[in-house]
Parts: C-alpha cells; structure tokens; sequence
C-alpha cells in the first residue's frame, strides 16, 4: 500500500527523532460514526449492563466496521465518545514511518479504561447474552472450521444461517422502548427497524474471520451452510409472561419441543400492549452471569438430484423394497440397486426415489426404459466429472436385473417436471393373453380396428387397500394383434398413462369396462406384461428435458 507524504504530514505531529526511526502520532479520527442524536440512547444502555456492539446496533450504526474493532478498542471508543468533560484521554496511535506503508500500528489505552474494558468484556451483555461478545473470537472460529474440515464436503461458497433464543427478542424489545423514550426528549423517533439485528451484527464481525479459515467466501445464497445454534437456559423464563398476557398467540405443535417459537415471540410482542409489556418485563433486563452457549455447529449441503431411465428385465423384482408387515418378501428391488451405488459415491445422508410411474413386481420395463430421479440428501460429494458419471452408471449395470442410461446430475425444478402431466402422457405395452375359447387370427382382427376405446375403471382390487375407491375414465388409443395359437395372442396397446392393464384383459370381475373378455365374449386373462416405452422424455447431458407430446411409436 502505497503512502503520500503530504497526506501522511497533514495528518501527524513531528516528534524528536530518536535512533534511527522517525516516530509519529496519528490524531485521533471517528471510528464509530454514531451520530449524536444518538448519545442519549448509547449512555442508557451502557450504564445498564449492554455491550458496545449492541449501543452500536440499537445507535442504528450500519457499517460493519466499528463491529469487527477489538473488544476492548470498541469499549474505549465508545466511552471516549460519550465524555464531555475530557476525563478519558484520547488513544495515541504509534506508528513507525518505515511501517507505516505496512499499515502496522500499536494502540495505547490508559491502563485504568483497559480494566474496566477487560471487567465489561467478562460480563455477559443483557441484550445478546454474550453473543457479540464471547463468540466472535478466532478461537471460536477455528473451532467452526475444524468442525467443517472433519465432515469432509465439497463446496465452492457457504451460508451461514444463525439460530438465536426467542428471548433476545424481549429483551430487545424493552431496550427499543425505553431508547424510544430517549429519542423522544429530543422530539425524535427511533423505529424497530432502524436496530440492526443481532443476527446481522454477528454476520458481519464473524464472516471474513470464517471466510479466511475456509478460503471461500461467505454469500446469501449457497448450497452449503455452516449454522450456528446458540441457547440460554438461564433466561429461558424470559418468555413466559408473553404466553399469560397473548395465550392465542403460542400453540402447542406436534413438532416443536416449545411454544416459545421465534415466530410465537414475534406475534406476541407485536400484540402486547407496552404498559403490559413493562408491568411484566421491567428495565433493564438482569446481566447474566453466563453467556450463551453453542448447541450445534451444523454442516449440510443441499441436496443432489439424480436422474436418467431404467430397464428392469426380471419378472420378480420389485420397483421399491417390498415390505409388508415388518417382513421382506423380495431380496431386492430396482430401488435399491441404483441408489447402492449412488449413495456411497456421493456419500449422502439418505435419499427419495421417485419415477414416472411404476411397474408391478412381474412386469418388466423395456425399450428407452422408466424415467426416475433421486434426491441424494446431505452429500458430501457433489461434482462428478462425465467419466465419473459413466463410471457409476457401469456399476449400476453390473447385474442382470436392471440397466440404467443417461444417468446425469439435474436441477430440483426438472424432477418437480416428471410427475407433472402423468395423466396426458401416453404408453406403449406388450401382453400375452390367454383365452378360455379357442381363437383364429380372424377372431382378433376386430381389435386392429379399435381406436380411441374408452373405459371406465373402477380402483383394482389388488390395490384397493392403498388406493381411494373411484371409477376412472382411461382411453385405449391403438391395438395390435400378433397371433400365437389358438389360445394366446400377443396384444400390443397405446394407452393414456395410468391404465390398469391387467384388469383390461380379465376384466377384473366387471369393475373395468369394456375389457378383453367381454369384447371377445371368453374368459380372458394375462400371463405377462412389458412396458414397451414410457411418455417421449429427451435426457440430455446438462438437461433433464421433458416433452409431453406422447410416444411417437407406432
């Protein structure tokens, strides 16, 4: 950093040269930028126990520099900014001219203001409960980056979410409305948004100190987060009172171990009448002999989505684990074969498996196959190069059970896609019917002929125990016949998605109409089905693409 001498002479006062340094004093600057009308506000809360970076919050200071000042440097500024009479002597800054580009400097502080800094900076401040105060230091803040290092994520930039107690909230409300009461003398205003948030004040001391540790910066959106959750037990009761005076305001909740919720908190002090409010909750708040303590230090990535098509060619094989009653009744299923794989390479948490879909346990998928997606909750791993990517598809397919293709990384919004429209989409079958009378090829040329049968399917039997009892109305675009001898054909069909195939054939004791049987006046039934294709989804390598247009298969 370069200096200019006239700039740096307009600014010092020459001292004697003593040896062979040059030494020079800085003249005091502004280092606050609080603004006078202010005074009153910052006078009341430090002689009542609150620390300087919360005068400096509620003195609606909106820099973060005067935050990120040394502890003890800050305290002093800010006493030398409240005294009138001179009684604290301005800090000298020594500076060596050779050091001066370095930017090197030694603050000196009178000894008897730097021990009543040390006693207030040992006192847990009575609005953040030792937040600004005990847990900005770089000893805290390696501990964050050990704690990041030792989970083992890729990331390229990091959130850093904060959870506070709800009770801060109070005792930040009863300092706004006694500073409200300050201003006033002066015929001014102090509104709740003009408070800098604890939480931001926190962001902007401790983000470059993480940032330097991890070598990445510290954004307001990212994939990956670093949180911090901090209690305080001693004070929990603080919030008490809020629930007597506004009872609507907390609801028990299945999933909340309190009522006392931030957003309960926040209902209830905008609610509460400020006489009730200092009736129950006088200033100031109690200084705390303990400070808040950190709960958790959290790491979590958003989570990975996976998706691509899968061909399933065994006749007993589930699409998802098959469990009934506690007990397994496949070895497998498609499911887990491909998420196997996936987990351990991008070393998630858990996972979601969804399809366009599904196929019973008898059914195979051929032709492009199902398009499916995977949510890969909390992964470590989050890039993988393209030969990564086919590698992991290679693994996948080491059985014979199942393959999958086009396997690649897609957004949230492209898996939100695939379920959208199922029941516009069409698809493409191949069963083999039996029937009870005997058959000639001119007995199923009828069924060539067919376009656009609609039926009218009432919910399967076989699945009624899962799905809601309703009649549904499905089309039957084409049909093909293909001969096999006088008791079983080929049956090739185009149908709108979520047809019930099975139940087309045999008619599933008349709760499909019109089916196989009753067309062609026999009993009918199906001894095997295959998805031939599914609705005309386009994969492409940075794309999970889909078109709704139906097959184009004839």
């Amino acid at each position: 950093m370069s200096v200019n001498p006239a700039n740096l002479l307009a600014q010092v006062d020459r001292l004697p040269n003593r040896g062979m340094s040059l030494w020079i004093v800085l003249r005091p600057r502004k280092m606050l930028l609080i603004e006078e009308k202010y005074k009153p506000v910052a006078e009341l809360l430090l002689s009542s126990g609150t620390c300087p970076r919360c005068v400096l919050r509620f003195c609606s200071v909106g820099s973060p520099a005067p935050y990120r000042l040394p502890f003890q440097e800050l305290s002093h500024e800010l006493r030398k900014f409240l005294v009138i009479d001179g009684d604290i002597s301005p800090p000298s800054k020594k500076v060596r001219l050779e050091d001066a580009e370095e930017g090197r400097s030694e603050t000196q502080i009178p000894e008897d203001v730097e021990d009543n800094c040390a006693a207030e900076a040992q006192q847990s401040c009575n609005l953040c409960l030792g937040v600004l105060q005990h847990h900005c230091s770089t000893k805290f803040v390696k501990k964050i980056f050990h704690k990041v290092q030792s989970a083992g994520y890729e990331f390229q930039d990091f959130v850093f979410p904060v959870s506070l107690p709800p009770q801060l909230l109070v005792r930040e409300h009863s300092a706004w409305l006694q500073t409200q009461q300050e201003m006033r003398k002066q015929n001014r205003h102090l509104e709740k948004t003009d408070i800098i948030q604890v939480k931001e004040a926190y962001k902007w001391i401790i983000h470059p100190m993480i940032s330097e540790q991890l070598g990445v910066q510290a954004v307001s959106k990212s994939l990956f987060e670093v949180g911090v959750v901090f209690c305080h037990h001693d004070t929990d009761e603080d919030c008490h009172f809020l629930a007597t005076v506004c009872k609507d305001c907390f609801k028990p909740t299945k999933n909340k171990q309190s009522v006392f919720t931030r957003m309960a908190v926040v209902k209830a002090l905008e609610k509460i009448k400020d006489n009730d409010f200092c009736n129950h909750f006088p200033w100031p708040p109690s200084s705390p002999k303990t400070t808040c303590q950190v709960v958790h230090i959290q790491c979590n990535h958003a989570s990975v989505f996976v998706a691509g098509r899968y061909n399933k060619y065994s006749r007993n094989l589930p699409q998802t684990p098959w469990v009934i009653d506690g007990e397994r009744k496949m070895e497998s299923s498609v499911e887990e074969l491909i998420t196997e794989q996936l987990m351990a390479v991008f070393k998630a948490d858990s996972f979601n498996f969804s399809s366009s879909g599904r196929e019973d346990v008898d059914v195979r998928t051929l032709g492009r196959g199902r398009p499916f997606a995977i949510e890969l909750v909390n992964p470590h791993r989050v890039q993988l190069a393209e030969k990564d990517m086919k590698d992991l598809q290679q693994k996948i397919n080491n059985n014979d059970k199942i393959k999958v293709r086009d396997l690649q990384i897609v957004s949230r919004e492209a898996v939100a896609h695939m379920k959208e429209g199922e029941e516009e989409k069409t698809k493409c079958y191949s069963a083999l019917i039996w029937t009870e009378r005997t058959m000639g090829k001119e007995d199923l040329e009828f069924l060539n002929d067919l376009k656009e049968l609609k039926l009218i399917q009432k919910t399967p039997l076989r699945v009624l125990h899962r799905r809601p009892l309703a009649s549904r109305s499905r089309i039957i675009h084409t049909m093909k016949t293909e001969y096999v001898d006088e008791h079983h054909f080929r049956l090739y069909l185009k149908t709108q998605a979520g047809t019930y195939i099975k139940e087309f054939a045999h008619g599933d004791f008349g709760r499909t109409v019109p089916n196989i049987g009753s067309m062609m006046k026999t009993t009918a039934d199906i001894l095997e089905l295959d998805v031939e294709s599914s609705p005309w989804w386009l994969l492409h390598a940075d794309s999970f693409l889909l078109c709704v247009k139906g097959d184009q298969i004839n």
